[in-house]
């Protein structure tokens, strides 16, 4: 079992890691989000369509409860395509660990997401972002400069994203930056597929590494494990620890896999 990340054995001049630190996507998070938390968990839920585009079960839904609406996504487990890869029926889950990652991270990258039952079952349900029409979803792939799109890089190095798509990324109209479809993440062996690969070798920001050092915070404490144990096998948990721990200890961003397609098919 290859838990590890391809990173150089002698790291590069780099910022110091320091003790975790609030920082102001994390209040986004402690704020905003329980609302959304309690919209998503308590809200009725009712589909409105399908998104036809996507290889799951993925419905396009409406929210309301206690006079607030929202629109959402909602994945039932029902409707999961098996994988040879990954476990029949756990996407779902591996969503909402997604989001428990981001959360604990600080960077706010998956949008609200919780599991809960459904017209068609239990699944994943997550807060729909209206991603802003006038960013070029190309042109911010490639870019070498965007904070976002960079903590998007570590986050998915941390999880073990093997899809990370053109697609997925979620630009918001006030200038956050979300990321979508973490389904297929958490596996064991390395498994990085992204088109976010402009970073390699480079040296983490102190960002990255206030971040990775919250993660590692809550799965010392239990506050992410005991999250994560809900959704993740042992295995898969310790896995994610060890890719944490490895991104601490070298502070650069991984390279690609050798035995393992670098780049999702098709990137977009």
């Amino acid at each position: 079992m290859d838990t590890g990340l391809a990173v150089p054995d002698r790291p590069p001049d780099r910022p110091t890691a320091r003790r975790p630190g609030r920082q102001r996507s994390q209040a986004r998070a402690d704020g905003a989000d329980e609302a959304d938390i309690e919209l998503l968990t308590c809200g009725v839920l009712e589909v409105v369509g399908r998104l036809a585009e996507a290889s799951n079960a993925t419905l396009y839904c409406t929210m309301t409860h206690q006079g607030r609406h929202a629109a959402c996504v909602y994945k039932p487990v029902a409707g999961e395509r098996p994988l040879w890869d990954f476990p029949h029926g756990t996407l779902a889950g591996r969503e909402l660990a997604a989001y428990q990652v981001s959360r604990a991270s600080g960077w706010a990258i998956v949008p609200p997401t919780v599991f809960r039952d459904g017209p068609y079952g239990p699944g994943m349900c997550q807060l729909w972002i209206e991603s802003d029409p006038a960013v070029d979803l190309l042109a911010l792939a490639r870019s070498t400069s965007h904070q976002g799109l960079r903590a998007m890089a570590v986050f998915d190095a941390v999880i073990n994203n093997a899809d990370r798509k053109i697609g997925h990324l979620l630009p918001a109209p006030g200038g956050h930056l979300y990321g979508c479809d973490h389904g297929v993440s958490f596996a064991e062996e390395y498994k990085l597929r992204t088109v976010l690969w402009q970073w390699r070798g480079d040296a983490l920001t102190e960002q990255a590494l206030q971040g990775l050092l919250q993660i590692k915070s809550q799965l010392d404490s239990g506050a992410l494990t005991d999250g994560l144990r809900e959704r993740l096998t042992a295995d898969e948990v310790n896995a994610t620890r060890i890719r944490v721990e490895l991104l601490l200890q070298h502070q650069v961003h991984p390279y690609p896999p050798e035995d393992w397609p670098a780049v999702p098919w098709p990137p977009i």
